[in-house]
Parts: C-alpha cells; structure tokens; sequence
C-alpha cells in the first residue's frame, strides 16, 4: 500500500508547484502591466503636472502675464463704466493733471534718462576667501539704487519690462527677482526717467551705491550706467488699492510701550480729542 502511495503524493505535490508557479508568474505579469500603464499614464499627464521646475516656472509667468492682460481689460471696463455713471448721474470727477498721472503710473511717459544694469559676478570669480553672497545682486542692492534714482529727481522709473510706483513691491529669492507676481534673473535693469546729470549725482551720493560700486570694481559684480535721450515706459498695470493693519490693544509696539486702545481709530470713525490732538 505504501508503495502505492508514494506516486500519488509526488503528484500531489507537483500539482502544488505547479499551480504555485502560474500563481507567481500571474502576480509578476500583472504588476508589469501596472508598472507599464502607470508609465504610459506618467507621460501622458507630463504637460498637465510638469515635474520639471524651470518649465513649471514659465507656465506660471504664462499665466501671470495672461491674469495681467486680463486685469488690464477688466480695469479699463471699470473705468469706462463709471464715467458713464457719472455722466448719468450728472457728477463730473475732477480731471488730474499731468503730473498726477506720471507720478501714479497711469500713462506711459518717454523722456530721457538713465538706464542702470546690475549683474552677478561671473561663475570664475568666486574664490575660497571670498564669501559667495558679495558676489550676487541682493535686493538691498536693487532698492540703494532706486531710491539714490528718485533722491536725484527721477520722474518716472521702471525695473525690468515693468512700471514701479510707490506702491511697488519687489524682493528677490535665491537668484531671482519677483515683481508683481513675475519672476526675473539677472541682469537686472533699472531705467529712470528724468535730468541725466541729477540722476548721476543721486547715485554718487548714495553710500550703499558706492559700496556696490567698488565690489563691482574688486570682485566682478555687473554695472553700468549709460544716459539715454529716449526711454519708453509702460503705463503701471498693477493694483492700487492699499491695506493697512492695526496693532491690537494691549500689544508692545517698543519694549515698554503698549498700544493704546483709541491709539488707531477705525477706518471712518470720527477722532477723539485725545487722538485729534
């Protein structure tokens, strides 16, 4: 009987191996198609979720200029429809003048001035002894010669493509400059409109100008200044309206010197006598 048994039970156990064997090849067949299709399915959604940082960075700046023109017509509209209420309404806005409109970036303005171009050092200057930070344009950079611009009498100024006003904010991150929601590199470009020789003084009377200017000379970072009797600048597209915070009571502006409660009334409420005065 024993002899008997023994084929059945090596048959038994082939079909086990057998069966174990188409199980696994079953398994790995399938995860090959799940891998497959998972790549196929990768590719094909590469231009719906790029993965790619530099081309994720020119959809956004795509974007952002598509939102700009798209702010530009909704502003004009707005404009358009409320003359028309006004003239229905028989109630005349009083017309600024011209300097108003340059000095708030409503038109484009041509005239002469300056154009300023600063830029990292190039890659062979860095050296061990150096610290890599003097060898980028920084956003203080960028604001020293701004503001040396407008103290020399600038009336209208632009960084980059775009129109900066006194409601302009930018700051640069790592190696790059936001403005508006647009991201530049360098080099960086400033152009201000106004009397050359002012603009040139106000530059030279800037100590953080100066400093620029001598690590321009010992370790290679990008300047030039070159007068122009025609500079082009666009209209502002950006937003005007301002917003404003309140430090609750009770908060320490200065180490020992808590807020007043009535210290910063409501917008629209009327002053105290305390606050008035």
């Amino acid at each position: 009987m024993a002899g008997e048994t023994a084929p059945a039970v090596e048959r038994t156990r082939r079909a086990r191996v057998g069966r174990g064997a188409v199980a696994v090849g079953a398994v790995l067949g399938l995860s090959g198609t799940l891998f497959t299709v998972s790549a196929r399915t990768a590719d094909a959604g590469a231009d719906r979720h790029p993965q790619d940082l530099g081309e994720l960075s020119r959809q956004q700046a795509a974007n952002v200029e598509r939102m700009s023109v798209e702010v530009d017509a909704l502003r004009s509209d707005v404009e358009r429809l409320a003359a028309e209420q006004n003239a229905v309404s028989g109630y005349a806005l009083p017309t600024p003048s011209a300097a108003d409109l340059v000095e708030g970036g409503s038109v484009p303005v041509v005239g002469p001035g300056l154009t300023v171009v600063l830029d990292d050092a190039p890659a062979d200057a860095q050296r061990e002894s150096l610290n890599p930070d003097v060898l980028v344009v920084h956003q203080q950079d960028l604001q020293a010669v701004m503001n040396a611009l407008w103290a020399g009498g600038a009336e209208a100024m632009g960084l980059m493509d775009q129109r900066v006003v006194s409601t302009s904010a930018f700051w640069c991150v790592g190696n790059v400059l936001r403005l508006h929601g647009r991201v530049y590199s360098p080099p960086y470009v400033v152009r201000a409109i106004g009397d050359p020789q002012a603009l040139r003084a106000g530059l030279d009377a800037s100590p953080a100008v100066r400093g620029y200017v001598r690590d321009s000379v010992d370790v290679g970072l990008g300047w030039d200044v070159a007068a122009d009797e025609r500079i082009e600048l666009p209209a502002y597209s950006g937003a005007t309206e301002l917003s404003s915070a309140r430090v609750p009571g009770g908060i320490e502006v200065l180490p020992g010197l808590p807020t007043q409660p009535d210290a910063f009334p409501a917008r629209g409420a009327e002053p105290t006598e305390e606050t008035a005065s």
